[in-house]
């Protein structure tokens, strides 16, 4: 199992899909992104679609704060709804309106069938289970965006048309955070399932859940590549 600066929880999990996990990190859109050969017309589709997906995304944060146990965990969701509405939301707004597409019209933006079909899956993690369902159902955006912008910050084409959105996962800000979000998950796990996380009853119901949320993790990407 490869170690993660996001945490133990992460690491076991990631490691319990590794076919569907490098379908979405390396898939054919994340290249793209990377050599610059995504047509801007994927790049503008998938972004006006993952804006609305990041509105629904802030508020399945948001009931991790009504789902929490600690105060901890508390802060943590909170800072995390504050770093996706004021931070990474802005990228989409900047990227988008430089082809004329402003903010008001990426809110009211139609959604695509594999989005509603991730967002309203994660919000149904929450709502239907406990705080570690939804984290698991969270986690493969959060970390998976995470590596995807740290390893093409060292490989991408220094041309790349996509170094802005590169430059969003692979800074400080968004690492820290994502460090922070790894390490509350590990003591929310140790919390509830004890040290032996993996030997727990509950384990392959988390590890399905995370596989499932990559697995749409792929298909949202597929989704963007159909707006060429």
């Amino acid at each position: 199992m490869t170690a993660s600066p996001y945490g133990a929880t992460f690491a076991l999990l990631r490691a319990g899909c590794p076919e569907p996990w490098r379908a979405y990190t390396h898939h054919p859109f994340v290249q793209g992104l990377g050599d610059g050969t995504l047509p801007q017309a994927s790049f503008l589709h998938y972004l006006v679609q993952d804006y609305v997906f990041l509105v629904h995304f802030a508020r399945a944060w948001s009931l991790g704060v009504v789902k929490a146990e600690t105060l901890d965990e508390m802060k943590i969701c909170a800072s995390t709804v504050d770093a996706l509405v004021n931070h990474e939301m802005a990228l989409h707004v900047k990227t988008c309106a430089q082809a004329g597409i402003d903010e008001a019209t990426l809110f009211a933006a139609s959604e695509e069938f594999e989005n509603l079909a991730y967002t309203r899956y994660v919000m149904d993690a929450g709502l239907q289970g406990d705080f570690l369902d939804l984290m698991a159902a969270l986690a493969p955006c959060c970390f998976g965006y995470g590596e995807i912008g740290a390893r093409l910050a060292q490989s991408a084409a220094p041309d790349t048309p996509y170094r802005d959105w590169i430059a969003t996962y692979a800074d400080d800000d968004y690492q820290n955070v994502m460090v922070s979000v790894g390490h509350m998950i590990d003591r929310a796990v140790t919390r509830r399932l004890g040290g032996d996380p993996a030997g727990s009853a509950r384990w392959l119901h988390l590890q399905a859940r995370f596989t499932t949320a990559t697995r749409l993790e792929v298909a949202f990407w597929d989704m963007g590549l159909r707006g060429a």
